[in-house]
C-alpha cells in the first residue's frame, strides 16, 4: 500500500493515475475531509494525530509538502511519523535542494538531511522547472506574450507527468534506496527560445518578457501570489539567471521506458490553454 500526500496536487494526482494504471495499491491523503472516501484518508499534515491511521497497513509513502513557510515542519513531521511506523519514503523535492540555492531548496533540505539519518529506506527526487509553470500564463493565448522572472540561462524543464511516472516506478520497484533522481526535460532551452517554440507551434507569435526583478515581484503580488512565494520565485530567478539549471539527464528514459517529453509534445497537448 502506498500513501500519496499531496494527492490533489498536479504531481500527486498524476502520481495517482499512474498507480492506478500499474494496478498498485494506493491511499490519497487530502486535508480536506469532503476528499475522503474510495480509500482516501484525511490527512493534515500539521496535525500528527492522523498520522498513525493514515499509515496503517502502509508499505510507503509519497511526501509531498506545500510550499510555504511552515513546509520544513510539516516534512520533518511526517519523516517521524514514518519512522515511527518503519515505512518507506519517496520525498519529491527540488533541483540542486542539497546546496542551499534558493529559499525552495532551503525548504526541503531538512527533510532531506532527516531521512538521510533516520535509518528507513528512502529515495529523493529532485525536479527542475515544471513545463507546467507556463499553464499559469494566460497572458499567451490573449496577447502571444509570457513574463516570468528573467533568467538567461538555459533550463532543462521537466514535465510533471514524466515526474509522476518516475515516482511510479521508484514506488514499485526496488532498487532505489539511497538513491537521489535528478529529473529533465529532454533538452534545456532559454525562454527566449521557449517562446520561439510556442510560436512554431501554435503558429502565431509569442515572445517573452524578463521584466526587472521589482517590476516582476509587483506584478506577482498584483496577481494574488503571497509575498513569500514572490520572493521565493525572485530568488530563485537570481540563483539559475546565468546558468544552474541546463543539465539534462537520462533519469526519465531508464526508470520510465519511455523519453522525456519534449516541449513541443508540452505545448500540443495544452493546445487549448495557448491559443484561442
Amino acid at each position: 500500500m502506498i500513501l500519496v500526500t499531496g494527492a490533489s496536487g498536479t504531481v500527486g494526482s498524476a502520481l495517482l493515475a499512474e498507480l492506478r494504471a500499474l494496478g498498485a495499491p494506493a491511499r490519497p491523503a487530502y486535508r480536506d475531509p469532503a476528499r475522503a472516501g474510495d480509500g482516501a484518508v484525511v490527512l493534515d499534515l500539521a496535525d500528527p494525530a492522523g498520522f498513525p491511521a493514515a499509515l496503517e497497513g502502509v508499505d510507503a509513502m509519497f511526501l509531498l509538502a506545500p510550499t510555504n513557510p511552515a513546509q520544513t515542519a510539516l516534512e520533518l513531521s511526517a519523516v517521524a511519523a514514518a519512522r515511527a511506523a518503519g515505512v518507506r519514503v519517496v520525498k519529491l523535492s527540488v533541483w540542486r535542494a542539497d546546496e542551499g540555492l534558493t529559499p525552495i531548496a532551503r525548504l526541503h533540505r531538512p527533510a532531506e538531511e532527516a531521512l538521510a539519518a533516520s535509518g528507513l529506506r528512502w529515495t529523493l527526487l529532485r525536479p527542475n522547472f515544471y513545463l507546467q509553470n507556463f499553464l499559469r500564463q494566460p497572458t499567451i493565448r490573449t496577447e502571444g506574450v509570457f513574463s516570468l522572472p528573467r533568467i538567461e540561462a538555459p533550463i532543462s524543464f521537466a514535465d510533471t507527468g514524466d515526474i509522476a511516472r518516475v515516482a511510479a516506478r521508484v514506488l514499485t520497484t526496488d532498487g532505489h534506496d539511497g538513491r537521489v533522481y535528478d529529473i529533465t526535460g529532454p533538452e534545456a532551452l532559454t525562454y527566449a527560445e521557449a517562446a520561439d517554440r510556442f510560436s512554431a507551434v501554435l503558429g502565431k507569435p509569442v515572445r517573452y518578457l524578463g521584466p526587472p526583478d521589482e517590476e516582476a515581484r509587483a506584478a506577482m503580488l498584483a496577481r494574488g501570489l503571497p509575498e513569500f512565494q514572490a520572493d521565493a520565485l525572485i530568488e530563485v530567478a537570481r540563483a539559475y539567471r546565468h546558468g544552474g539549471a541546463e543539465r539534462v539527464t537520462p533519469v526519465v528514459g531508464e526508470l520510465t521506458g519511455r523519453p522525456a517529453t519534449t516541449f513541443e509534445e508540452f505545448v500540443r497537448a495544452n493546445r487549448a490553454v495557448f491559443s484561442p
